[in-house]
Formats: structure tokens, sequence, C-alpha cells
């Protein structure tokens, strides 16, 4: 069946994609780091204990954690043996099919897309936070959209078009932006490390458990350590974007998978070890705010240290933001490369060696978004987009593993095929934790991505005109 059809790869196949091999094992790994320690560590942190989990947000992001490290693992054998920069597409059309490939293409749209629109909301209000300290406030009218008071977010618009520019300019220039920015975010939490260490009451972490392992509120919403376990996810995201890198990696059978291996253990250790300081220094009742690591250190008195977090904020919403963005732009690119979208997307700029059309399409398409549509709940279809693709990616090493054994593969991931069958079902199990308006909303952009498949992209696929 021609939805059914593979399209078999490897990493000596990208070599003249037209992209620039310029990254190293370092750069992957900061990258990594970029897009994952943001929005999670200081600002769902605080909310997922306030709400859901309690002290026992450590668990939380524990099970987070290892559900997220299962499929590195997969993440990591894929990259190094399948290849390309697009990442779940790429590996899902080797292991499923065009179909499925597409399916996961299209959802890993969404989930790019909906995450770097709504951290840009969130940096825009820590900016405008951050302008009213200093007496220089931006009128209500342009930092909320349209449905919300105002005529537009233009912080959150304007940031998108700046990075916009910095991603035409080349991967190395991004990369190098991305560095200095996770280097002042490191610098934030050590602070906040350093003084949190010494003010810690262990009464705050009793009862440590207070919503249990899961139930619902009065409002039906599901609550508990796996509940909050699906929310806290979202801090994970990011890790995957390293993949999509692999074409502009110098080494990618070797630099891809230490890239994203590294950069998932190091940030799983700092969202353990933050969010149990958090906890620790005040009672979790108070972090459902906006901002909790900062508010947090201004209600044990470090007025001074609350203002530097605000700026590690910043910084790091703004590498979170880089990365993702990096990344849709890489799989739209593999995407048209195989003619499953427009062939227009297809190309990369003889001089800066990069896919000029795709990032100023969708930096003009998310900065509208961002300016003008306030995000709210979809932020949570990105949990759902993400848990969906590790799912496949777990699967696709299975399934990669008993159909093609002779293929080369630097990275194993060690006892297959139970680890990656774990990540299966450890992935669909904290779907079945996120709330039902989630998966219908998850639903219907899967149905619009079909009707495009079968009226567009299955008739210009490059696979069925070879």
């Amino acid at each position: 069946m021609r939805i059914l059809r593979t399209k078999r790869s490897t990493p000596d196949d990208f070599q003249e994609s037209g992209l620039r091999r310029c990254l190293d094992a370092s750069d992957l790994t900061l990258l990594g780091v970029g897009a994952i320690i943001g929005t999670g560590i200081f600002v769902l942190t605080g909310i997922a204990a306030a709400t859901q989990s309690g002290p026992a947000v450590i668990i939380s992001f524990v099970i987070a954690g290892l559900v997220c490290a299962l499929a590195a693992l997969s993440y990591a054998e894929l990259a190094s043996s399948v290849g390309g920069c697009g990442s779940a597409y790429g590996y899902s059309y080797a292991a499923f099919g065009e179909l499925i490939a597409w399916i996961i293409g299209w959802d890993l749209i969404l989930e790019y897309g909906i995450s770097v629109a709504a951290v840009a909301n969130g940096w825009s209000g820590y900016l405008n936070n951050a302008l009213v300290a200093v007496g220089l406030p931006l009128p209500d009218s342009l930092t909320h959209a349209p449905q919300a008071g105002g005529i537009i977010n233009l912080p959150a618009s304007a940031i998108i078009l700046l990075l916009m520019g910095m991603l035409i300019l080349g991967a190395k220039e991004s990369a190098r932006l991305n560095t200095g920015m996770v280097t002042i975010k490191i610098i934030t939490i050590a602070v906040f490390i350093g003084i949190a260490s010494f003010h810690v009451q262990p009464g705050n972490w009793s009862p440590f458990m207070p919503f249990g392992w899961f139930g619902h509120d009065e409002t039906g919403k599901p609550v508990g350590i796996l509940a909050g376990a699906s929310i806290v996810f979202f801090a994970y995201v990011g890790f995957d974007a390293v993949s999509t890198a692999a074409e502009e990696a110098k080494n990618p059978r070797k630099d891809i998978p230490v890239g994203i291996i590294g950069s998932l253990c190091f940030c799983t250790l700092v969202y353990i070890l933050v969010a149990g300081l958090l906890t620790g220094i005040v009672h979790y009742n108070e972090l459902n705010v906006s901002s909790p690591v900062a508010h947090a250190l201004g209600l044990i008195g470090f007025k001074w240290a609350s203002a530097l977090v605000s700026t590690g904020v910043i910084a790091g919403l703004t590498t979170v933001m880089l990365v993702l963005y990096y990344g849709l732009t890489r799989i739209i690119f593999a995407m048209a490369r195989d003619g499953l979208l427009s062939a227009n997307f297809a190309g990369v700029n003889a001089r800066t060696q990069t896919p000029v059309k795709i990032i100023v399409t969708c930096g003009l398409f998310i900065a509208a978004i961002a300016g003008l549509v306030p995000l709210g709940e979809l932020a949570e279809m990105v949990n759902i987009g993400t848990l969906f693709a590790f799912m496949l990616v777990s699967a696709g090493v299975i399934a990669l593993r008993y159909r093609v054994p002779e293929m080369m593969r630097p990275f194993k991931t060690p006892a297959s095929p139970l680890l990656p069958l774990a990540g299966v079902f450890s992935c669909g199990a904290l779907m079945a934790f996120l709330p039902s308006l989630t998966w219908y909303r998850f639903i219907v952009w899967l149905g619009l991505g079909l009707i495009i498949y079968f009226s567009y992209s299955i008739r210009n696929s490059k696979l069925d005109k070879s």
C-alpha cells in the first residue's frame, strides 16, 4: 500500500543536504540544556507543587525524567542509525511508513509551534515585570492579546522576530547565542541552590503527598503525583530537538547520542534538586504564582536574588524559544524535501546555508499567534503531542530491530526490546492522565492533518514519484 511505503536512510545519505556541518557534541548538549531548562524549572515546578503534587512534585519529576530517559535511549539509537533532521518524523518514515510519518510530522509541527508561542507569552510577562521594576512599564494594550483586552502582545511577537533573524544567520551563530544564555541561567540556578540550601525548613515537606498518587479535585481536574508527572513532562520537552540538528552535526553518529542523553541527565538532576529545595524553603501552597522561584526567594527575604532569578528566567526562556524554533524549521525542511509539504520550503540559502523561507514563514506565523492569541490550556497539547512522538520513536526501535537487523547501529538501546517497550507503555500511561479536552483538541488537529495528507501529500511524495 502507498501509505505504508518506507524510506530507509543512514546519516551518510544527508552529507550533501546544503546545511552547514558546524556543531560538535558540546554545542548539541548545550542546545538540549537550552531547550529543557526554562519554563519547567522556573514556572511549572511551583504550580505543579501547589495544585497537583505538593512536595511530592519531586517524585513527579523523577517519573517524568525516567519516561524521558527511556525515550531518549530510543532517540539516540535512531539518530545514530537512521539520521536526518526530521527527528521522530524521519524515524517513523523508516520504521512504519509514510502515513505514520506524516501523522507524527504534523504532530511535531503542532508541538514545536505551540511551544514557541506559549514560551513567548511567558517571556513577555517576565520582560514587562522587569520593565515595571525599573519604572518603564509598557501599556496593557501592548502586552495583552485582543481577547485579553489589549491590541497585541508586542514583546511576544518581537522576540520571535528577533530569533528569526538569528536563525537566518546560521546554526553556529545561533549556538553561540544559546551558549551565552545557558551560562546565565545556570549561574542563576546555582545562586538559588546556594541560598536555598541554607534555608530549608523540613516542616514544609509535610504532608509530603497531600494529593496522593492520582485522583480528581472538586472540578474534576486530575491531581496527584501521576497527574503532576504528566504536566511537568512539559519541562523536559526539548531534548528531542537535539536530533533535528543531525545534518548540522560534525559527527552525527557519535555527537547526537551524546547531546541527547547528556543534556537530559544533567537537566533531570537539576530539576529534582530545585524542586526539593523550592518546596523546602516555603510551603507548597504558596507556590501557585507565575514565577514561583523568584517568589519563594522574596518570601525568605532575598529580594536581590529574586531579581536575579527574573533575569535568569528571561535568558532561559529565550534559549527554549530559540532551540524549539530551530527544531521546527528543520522538521518542516525534512518533510518538504520528501514532497509531503510544498517544495518551496525545501531550499537552502547558498550564503547562510539555512532554510530561510521556512524560518521566515514560521517566524511570521508564530509571531502572529504569540501576539494575538492567549494560548492558555493549548500548552497542554504540547505534552500529548510529545508523548505521542516518544511512543512512536520507542516502537520504531523495536520495529527496525526486527525488520532491518543488519542496519548499522553506532549506539544501541540497552535491554531491547524491554526498555523500548517500557518507553511505549510509560508514555501511553502519562497520556492517559491528561485532561479529556486536551485529547479532543489533539484528535481534531490530527484529523486536519489527515485531510491535508490525502488531498496533497500522498500525490506529491518523492517516494511515490521514484
